[in-house]
C-alpha cells in the first residue's frame, strides 16, 4: 500500500512534502521535487530547495533564521495545530511565491502548496520569454546604417520578430508577424528565426527559403507568417526590399515628402504552392528614414473602437528628424491613444 500512497502522490498536480519534527525530509512527490528544480528527494529544506545557504547545516546559516519555510515548519511543530502562510522563498537565482499549508502529522509535518502548478507553468512563461527576448536584435544599432526599433508583445509571449544584420557590407532589416498569440505564436516566431537565411543577400530568395521550411511543417490553413525584408546599400543609395502579405507598406520618408511602399504578396502559409517572390529596388537620399511596421501598429484601437491608422503614423514620422525620435514618438501616441493593445506592436526605423 505504501508504493500505492506515493504512486498517487507523484500523480496529483499539488506540491507535498513530509519532514519530522528535526526538519529532516522523508518524502516529497514529484510535483514539488519539479517546482524547486533542484533534483534532490531527501535531506534538509536547504537541499531540496536550493536555497543557496551554505553555512553549516540547514538551520546554522546567517540568513536561516529568517527563512519563512522552516519557520512555518517550526511553528507547527512547536504549537501543534495546521498554519497557513503566503511565502517568498529563493530557489537557485529565482525567487518564488507560494502559499503553502503545514499540518502536523503525528511525528512527522506535512507541507502542500496549492499554487505549484500554476507557478510552474509561470516560470516556463518567463523563461520561454527570457529566450523571446534574447532574438530581439539591440534597439538601437549604430554600426552600418542605424536604426532604432520598438518591440511591445500583447501577452507574455509575442509573435512579431523584428531583426537587423549585415550582409556583404548592408544593412538588412527584417520583420516577420506570425498568427496566432501567446504560446503558439511564440513557437511559430522562434521556427522563422531559425528557418530565415541571414547569408542570402536577396530579400525574396531568403522568402522562398523561409516559404519551403515551412511548408514542410505541414500546419492548416490558419498558420501563416507576414514578413518583409529591405537590404539598404548606403554605397548604392538604394534598398532592395520583398514583402510576403506584410499589409502595412513600407515607409521612406524624403524631401518630397512620405512614399508608401506595397508589395502585393500572399503571407507564407500552405494557400498558394509555390509562390515566386520578386525583389524589387527603390532609391533614396542621404537623411531619408525608412520605416517597416506590423499591422498591430496601424490596427490598434482606443476604447471607442477607433484605429490608430496609417495615417497617424505618416504624421508622426512627417515630423520626426530620426529613426530614434519616430520610435520615441509612436511608441509615445500609441499608448495615449490606446493604453492597452490587443495585438504585438512591432516597428523598425533607419536612418539612411
Amino acid at each position: 500500500m505504501t508504493n500505492l500512497y506515493r504512486d498517487v502522490l507523484n500523480r496529483i498536480p499539488t506540491a507535498a512534502i513530509v519532514v519530522d519534527r528535526s526538519l529532516r525530509v522523508r518524502y516529497m512527490n514529484r510535483a514539488f521535487g519539479e517546482y524547486f528544480r533542484t533534483g534532490k528527494m531527501r535531506g534538509s529544506l536547504r537541499d531540496v530547495t536550493g536555497c543557496g545557504e551554505n553555512e553549516g547545516e540547514c538551520g546554522a546559516g546567517v540568513r536561516c533564521a529568517y527563512c519563512p519555510l522552516r519557520n512555518l515548519f517550526l511553528e507547527v511543530a512547536a504549537e501543534g495545530k495546521t498554519a497557513f502562510r503566503k511565502l517568498i522563498l529563493r530557489s537557485g537565482e529565482e525567487g518564488l511565491a507560494l502559499r503553502m499549508k503545514v499540518e502536523p502529522l503525528g511525528k512527522l509535518l506535512l507541507g502542500t502548496v496549492d499554487n505549484a502548478y500554476e507557478t510552474e507553468i509561470a516560470q516556463e512563461m518567463y523563461s520561454a520569454q527570457s529566450i523571446q527576448q534574447r532574438l530581439l536584435p539591440p534597439a538601437t544599432g549604430k554600426g552600418g546604417t542605424p536604426y532604432s526599433f520598438t518591440y511591445i508583445p500583447c501577452r507574455e509571449i509575442g509573435g512579431d520578430l523584428p531583426d537587423v544584420y549585415s550582409v556583404g557590407g548592408d544593412t538588412v532589416g527584417f520583420l516577420a508577424d506570425v498568427s496566432g498569440k501567446g504560446i503558439s505564436a511564440g513557437m511559430l516566431s522562434a521556427f522563422v528565426k531559425a528557418g530565415w537565411d541571414r547569408s542570402d543577400p536577396s530579400p525574396a530568395r531568403a522568402l522562398m527559403g523561409l516559404s519551403a521550411k515551412f511548408r514542410e511543417l505541414n500546419l492548416d490553413e490558419r498558420s501563416y507568417i507576414t514578413a518583409v525584408a529591405a537590404r539598404i546599400s548606403a554605397e548604392e543609395k538604394r534598398i532592395t526590399y520583398c514583402a510576403a502579405g506584410h499589409n502595412a507598406p513600407i515607409l521612406l520618408k524624403g524631401e518630397y515628402g512620405i512614399s508608401e511602399i506595397d508589395m502585393p504578396a500572399p503571407p507564407i502559409s500552405n494557400w498558394i504552392e509555390d509562390f515566386r517572390y520578386e525583389d524589387r529596388t527603390i532609391g533614396y537620399r542621404a537623411g531619408d528614414i525608412l520605416v517597416l511596421l506590423t499591422d498591430g501598429v496601424t490596427e490598434s484601437r482606443n476604447a471607442a473602437g477607433e484605429e490608430f491608422s496609417l495615417e497617424r503614423v505618416e504624421a508622426i514620422l512627417q515630423r520626426s528628424e530620426s529613426a530614434e525620435r519616430f520610435i520615441e514618438r509612436l511608441k509615445s501616441s500609441l499608448k495615449d491613444f490606446c493604453g492597452t493593445f490587443s495585438d504585438d506592436i512591432t516597428a523598425i526605423a533607419f536612418d539612411l
